[in-house]
């Protein structure tokens, strides 16, 4: 009679070395994408046409995401077209390269400096209304002290009743406009723009509009204002020479 042929001792190890790479494997994913697993483990003995239609649907959704950034990126860009034509006189475009979280309301780096023409001072905005002045200039990089910058003062003036004031950053986008004198008439959602008086703004930027209103506080009223430029996902600004 055949005695039933035994398994080697080196197939016994090497299975016995799966069985522990596996066991190791489902303890360190700790019960979770078992399946993610069980596909990694058997994905090179699968069928050649299901690794074929895997790889087809990770180009698709690599290219689906690809278009809908070029879509968003160039709305972006018509929006600054269309904010770049209506500017009077000759305007610097530039990207914004380089941004700190821990002063991510006080400055950030744009990618235009002196070799393109700016100087110290120079106004920068953006689509929605001022964003602040060039604070420093290197041959190719230029730093954007922000209106929303605790330090940043700026005169503005109401457009609805020309009430006049200056607004101070709050370290958000939200800023605190202290008027010169006593005032009765000012409502919310009323526009503020820089004032003809200031003597580091052109008039007529758009900064804000009225969020709240406080007529009691001393020495003058104050309204908190809501800043109308993007400053938590600003990606191009528009620098003006003076």
């Amino acid at each position: 009679m055949r005695r039933p042929k035994r398994v080697g001792y080196g197939s016994q190890i090497i299975l016995i070395l799966v069985i522990i790479f596996l066991a190791w494997l489902i303890r360190n994913v700790k019960g979770g994408p078992i399946a993610e697993v069980y596909q990694l483990i058997l994905s090179p003995f699968q069928p050649k046409a299901d690794q074929v239609k895997l790889l087809t649907n990770a180009k698709i959704i690599e290219l689906e995401a690809r278009n809908r950034e070029l879509e968003r990126q160039n709305q972006k860009l018509q929006q600054l077209l269309g904010y770049v034509k209506k500017q009077q006189g000759e305007v610097i475009v530039a990207p914004v390269i380089g941004r700190s979280a821990d002063y991510w309301w006080q400055q950030f780096t744009i990618g235009r400096g002196s070799a393109e023409g700016i100087k110290k001072d120079f106004v920068v905005t953006g689509v929605g209304g001022l964003i602040g002045k060039i604070s420093e200039v290197t041959p190719n990089t230029s730093r954007v002290l922000l209106i929303s910058d605790p330090t940043s003062r700026v005169g503005v003036t109401m457009s609805r009743t020309r009430y006049l004031g200056v607004i101070q950053g709050q370290g958000s986008n939200e800023a605190v406009m202290r008027f010169f004198e006593k005032v009765s008439d000012v409502k919310v959602g009323d526009i503020v723009t820089t004032s003809s008086v200031s003597r580091l703004y052109p008039a007529g930027f758009p900064v804000g509009k009225v969020k709240s209103v406080n007529l009691n506080t001393g020495p003058a009223p104050e309204a908190v204002i809501e800043l109308t430029a993007p400053f938590s996902y600003l990606e191009w600004v528009v620098v003006h020479p003076h």
